[in-house]
């Protein structure tokens, strides 16, 4: 990917991906940056030669556009926006605005990939849902696809609708891995561990059994099958947690967040 990348806002997720985009040898010339906030670009130019704009009006607008302002601000960017476009690439990394809002708000424009990372693309692990819109063509979901591969991996959907699903289970993902942290670290605690043994053995068997499944290709039923030998520790604790609906829990869970992320994406198309 070569393409010249323009982002409007430049917080914690752009700034994420534009390291992301130098580690892989994007250089920073390549790469425009517009936040109205002078401590964003202080901070951003302390740690790359980025081209800096405190106002849309004088941003170059390059092959590719990320917008990475909060949902809410979309509107007025989208506004100073419209009048500028002409073969861009729009790349949304706004949680809950739809492809059909966005597209209204700058005038019809149709180029637009939606995108949902995670916070763990902040350390380069994340994972990233993406909807092409139909007026997308196979370079636009390749320069998309290769601006979120420099924070982690990707998958992309036929459908936008399946976004809320994303938002549900690895958009808000890490939270639930992070209750499931405190919960071990605590019981640790109770079990008569000291506190930064119990953490860092939490935390531990987080990443380790992550790294597992992912690199050994095996199902996470077969795995957790071969940790539970027949009558030991680990088959009481797993018969415990299904005792109690851990299992069930999570899903409603996931589906109470799909749900909710439905209810703010017909929010947010009513902002404008």
């Amino acid at each position: 990917m070569h393409n010249k990348i323009t982002f409007i806002g430049g917080g914690n997720m752009a700034t994420a991906i534009i390291s992301g985009l130098i580690a892989s040898g994007i250089p920073g010339s390549q790469i425009e940056v517009v936040d109205p906030s002078a401590e964003a670009r202080d901070r951003l130019a302390g740690r790359f030669g980025l081209h800096l704009k405190a106002d849309l009006v004088k941003a170059q607008l390059h092959d590719v556009i990320v917008l990475a302002v909060k949902p809410q601000q979309l509107p007025a960017v989208a506004a100073g926006l419209a009048p500028r476009l002409k073969e861009q690439l729009i790349v949304s990394i706004a949680a809950g605005v739809r492809v059909a809002d966005l597209s209204r708000w700058l005038g019809g424009y149709g180029g637009i990939v939606r995108t949902m990372p995670n916070t763990p693309a902040m350390v380069g692990a994340g994972i990233t849902g993406l909807f092409a819109a139909a007026e997308v063509d196979g370079a636009g979901r390749s320069a998309a696809e290769g601006i979120m591969r420099a924070v982690g991996g990707v998958v992309w959907l036929k459908e936008e609708s399946l976004l809320d699903a994303v938002t549900a289970v690895s958009g808000s993902g890490p939270a639930y891995v992070f209750y499931f942290i405190e919960a071990l670290e605590a019981a640790g605690v109770e079990a008569g561990l000291a506190p930064e043994a119990a953490r860092t053995l939490a935390l531990q068997t987080f990443l380790g059994a992550s790294r597992l499944a992912l690199e050994s290709g095996e199902e996470p039923a077969s795995l957790r099958a071969k940790v539970t030998s027949k009558g030991g520790t680990t088959e009481q604790g797993v018969a415990t947690l299904d005792a109690r609906g851990v299992r069930q829990a999570i899903v409603a869970a996931v589906k109470a967040a799909s749900a909710r992320s439905v209810e703010l994406g017909e929010e947010l198309g009513r902002l404008a």
